[in-house]
């Protein structure tokens, strides 16, 4: 696998760099065909293909339970938001379902003040947690991986993001939600998203906010990356609109091209 992955991120093609005040954004391409056809949240949701929903009727705060109805595998993405049920949550890590199976999945809460029913099921938010909470959250997954073997988040370093995110973004919610500052900051990440176009043929997106590299995000087919270019752009642009970094730049294509190859390198 490690041969796989460092092949794959060998391949991967920079676009032009797309730049809009303190934000870069490479557009990411690779040559190679998708090994597996797969349905993304959004898709399988609107086509009612994908039942989400609490573990038992009593709920468990670190887990849910998908069932994929679909004749295809399903994919969602690390940090994707699903709303609805006994409270919000998004994913510990990305997931590739089976076809016409049930599976539980590690979760965290991402509204700390509400536990009791808003609908049976999960529906899409249209959001994914940003890089600055995702990092927070993912860096406990991570010592739990190595701990224990399990996905567990640190649900309340989670909460502790949220919460910071709130009071950066002036923005208060009656439950806590992560969704709702998003929502509240809608139009002020949309003055920049519509800089930041999907391309065709695109696969990806790098992302620097000023000087620095802030992460990319990467799926192997380009027709399910398209439906998810909106949620991942306004994830990093969420923590770009927060930050007081004064227009810039675009950082160079050495510069990003050393954090594809950084990683590559990886063990």
């Amino acid at each position: 696998m490690e041969h796989v992955m460092k092949e794959k991120l060998q391949n991967v093609q920079l676009g032009k760099a797309q730049q809009f005040r303190n934000v870069s954004v490479y557009p990411l391409f690779l040559e190679a065909k998708a090994v597996v056809d797969y349905l993304v949240l959004k898709e399988a949701i609107e086509q009612d293909l994908v039942v989400i929903r609490e573990v038992d009727e009593g709920g468990h705060v670190p887990e849910l339970v998908v069932v994929n109805n679909a004749d295809k595998p399903l994919l969602i993405l690390d940090g994707e938001e699903l709303f609805g049920a006994k409270q919000n949550r998004v994913l510990n890590t990305t997931v590739l379902l089976h076809k016409k199976s049930a599976t539980i999945i590690p979760v965290s809460c991402t509204e700390q003040g509400r536990w009791h029913y808003e609908s049976k099921t999960f529906k899409d938010s249209g959001y994914i947690m940003s890089p600055r909470i995702r990092g927070v959250k993912n860096r406990s997954v991570q010592e739990s991986l190595y701990r224990s073997g399990d996905y567990q988040s640190d649900q309340g370093a989670v909460w502790n993001g949220i919460h910071e995110q709130s009071v950066n973004a002036s923005v208060q919610s009656p439950t806590g939600a992560m969704r709702d500052i998003h929502e509240a900051r809608k139009a002020d990440v949309g003055d920049y998203e519509q800089h930041f176009p999907c391309l065709e043929g695109q696969k990806g997106v790098l992302v620097s906010i000023g000087e620095n590299v802030v992460g990319m995000d990467m799926v192997s087919n380009g027709g399910s990356y398209a439906m998810l270019h909106g949620k991942l752009v306004k994830s990093y642009l969420m923590d770009a609109i927060l930050q007081e970094t004064e227009p810039s730049n675009s950082i160079d294509q050495a510069k990003a091209q050393q954090f594809i190859d950084d990683i590559a390198e990886c063990q």
